[in-house]
């Protein structure tokens, strides 16, 4: 097939970085296959090459000019065209079913690159873990030449790991991790900044390895890294450099120390928070100015276009960086190539009006011992009081869920009683604080919810949540929702997907059809902040944005700790782009009652 066909045919929008990821794994898939490595290494040169192009790679490819970029030759440019047909390198789709599956599960092996894996495979004809182990414990990898006993040692732990803990971890999860290096390093001598950066600096649902960023002299440094690998946590020493060294934690996880001079300090940071796509826009804006941005700092170029690297521009914090090259400053939750920078270009960081914690007002969708909750009504309130919350929405399960306790309409009716009655000693003793009488009703298989009318119509507010049939068609379910969002007392749709992180893939449901529906009939979709869930998924976030859709910041609290996930929740509204005025539980008490009663 010609390229003109190819063009003709293709109907898939790719990106730079799209194409860079599948041209890098066929690298991988070459060397798990036991190729030629000059032709892994050309896929990786391409990779490097596609993901630093200035041009949109669709422009490129429409004008059939891809053998035009230097590195990118015949071969791999009708990759790149076939690619932009199919929607995978072919060569990447074939390598893919000659490689056994079990050998790509061997990448996550610490001290195992695609060559090694290759090598054992074919001389010991293994491709499961398992059988991996055996061979390591049995002496058979430390004979194989180039391997040896401290190898076989290395991988067996790395197994060890691999079958504790999972390749990465809830965002919760590694928040505690960071804070407690944090802590522990802060105040060391010679550590002049700190901070954490990567993918949990930018608040991503899942992390991988931590990594924590110190500007410090080069003495320093050295005591510093001491420290680092002998904390108490720290179970195994990965590596120990002079700027760089790396430990597993108890927890299993991986946290990089990187240490750099002071003045390299912002950029660093910049840097190594990513995300990738963000730093590839950053590092072009720099050239459209005549400057080179990388991690050791932002400076001019010669008259050749070269790096002067004798003429560094002053900056010596992130917002001097983003000023230069003509932005506002971007807060790391935003710093993935999703409108940031024509966003900032135009406004400031205030202009944005993104959430922040302080603005919750109340807490939203918590549970108590009348279902599956671990408090009372008087203790989960009193809680929210203590953190200066205003009122707080009791929704326990609902009759179907009797797995959780669900209310029966006895139940029901007891418990409003019992909220009347807190309500009115909290207003006697002159306390400004309302719990509102809600539920988490489950959204039965049609879409209906669990209480009749007459019941329905006694509670303050709904939360209609899917608990059960998550694999329902997409199209099926797709109507569940939207019954659901038309029901005049649903104010609230709970954790839209279900979702289990890391644990439990959610339902297939169109989100974005489901997003307009709640617009439409001024219904909030709530961000569960449990980290566990953290759905809605930040990147409906624009989407959101441009239908006009409110939320909530729910906890989904089930005992006094849980109110505290509030905090997980605000990040994931900020890194979708949730300005205050579309949190409902940023309203005060009064006036969340008049959006409770106002449906459309």
């Amino acid at each position: 097939m010609s390229k003109s066909e190819t063009k003709e045919k293709a109907n898939i929008t790719l990106t730079n970085s799209l194409v860079a990821e599948q041209l890098e794994e066929t690298a991988t898939y070459l060397r798990l296959a036991g190729a030629n490595d000059f032709k892994a290494i050309a896929f990786d040169r391409a990779a490097r090459t596609i993901e630093g192009l200035d041009e949109d790679i669709n422009d490129i490819i429409r004008d059939e000019k891809l053998t035009d970029i230097k590195g990118i030759g015949k071969s791999i440019a009708q990759d790149i065209y076939k690619m932009a047909e199919l929607g995978e390198i072919p060569a990447l789709t074939d390598l893919k079913q000659q490689v056994p599956e079990g050998l790509v599960n061997w990448l996550n092996i610490s001290g195992l690159g695609p060559k090694k894996i290759y090598k054992i495979h074919k001389e010991l004809g293994i491709t499961e873990i398992g059988e991996l182990r055996e061979k390591c414990e049995d002496g058979s990898v430390a004979a194989l030449s180039g391997m040896g006993k401290k190898s076989a040692e290395k991988i067996l732990k790395s197994i060890d790991w691999m079958e504790q803990f999972s390749e990465r971890c809830r965002l919760d999860e590694a928040m505690a991790i960071a804070d407690r290096m944090y802590n522990a390093l802060k105040d060391l001598d010679g550590v002049q900044q700190i901070d954490v950066a990567g993918s949990l600096r930018r608040r991503a649902e899942t992390i991988g390895d931590i990594d924590i960023l110190i500007a410090a002299d080069k003495q320093a440094a050295p005591k510093i890294f001491d420290t680092f690998t002998n904390l108490d946590s720290v179970m195994e020493v990965l590596g120990k450099g002079d700027t760089k060294s790396s430990v597993r934690t108890s927890e299993g996880r991986q946290v990089d120390l990187r240490i750099v001079e002071p003045q390299q300090f912002a950029a660093a940071l910049m840097y190594f928070t990513g995300s990738k796509e963000h730093n590839v826009g950053m590092r072009q804006r720099a050239r459209d100015k005549k400057l080179t941005l990388n991690e050791y700092g932002l400076f001019q170029m010669d008259e050749s276009g070269n790096t002067d690297f004798d003429k560094p521009v002053k900056t010596t914090t992130e917002e001097d960086i983003y000023k230069e090259l003509g932005l506002g400053f971007v807060p790391p939750e935003l710093r993935e190539d999703r409108g940031e920078f024509a966003f900032f270009e135009k406004h400031s960081l205030d202009e944005a009006k993104l959430l922040e914690e302080k603005d919750i007002k109340g807490i939203l969708h918590a549970h108590s011992t009348w279902s599956d909750g671990k408090k009372s009504i008087l203790e989960m309130a009193e809680a929210c009081m203590e953190r200066g919350y205003e009122y707080l929405g009791i929704t326990d399960h609902s009759k179907t869920a009797a797995y959780a306790g669900g209310l029966t309409i006895e139940q029901v009716k007891q418990q409003w009683e019992e909220i009347e009655e807190l309500n009115k000693r909290f207003k006697e003793e002159g306390k400004n604080f309302r719990i509102f009488k809600g539920i988490e009703s489950d959204m039965l298989q049609d879409g209906s919810l669990d209480y009749p009318e007459e019941i329905l119509e006694g509670f303050d507010f709904v939360i209609a949540s899917l608990h059960a049939s998550l694999d329902m068609p997409p199209e099926q379910m797709l109507e569940r929702y939207t019954r659901a969002i038309e029901n005049p007392h649903t104010r609230i749709v709970g954790h839209p997907t279900a979702r289990l992180l890391l644990k439990r893939d959610g339902s297939k449901v169109d989100i974005n059809r489901m997003i307009e529906l709640a617009a439409e009939h001024n219904t909030a979709i709530e961000i569960n902040a449990s980290p566990w869930r953290l759905d809605i998924d930040w990147r409906y976030g624009q989407k959101a944005k441009k239908e006009g859709m409110m939320t909530a910041i729910c906890p989904d609290a089930h005992d006094i700790p849980g109110i505290d996930d509030v905090k997980y929740g605000v990040a994931i509204a900020r890194k979708g782009w949730f300005s205050k005025d579309r949190v409902i539980n940023t309203m005060s008490a009064d006036e969340l009652e008049k959006w409770f009663n106002k449906k459309l």
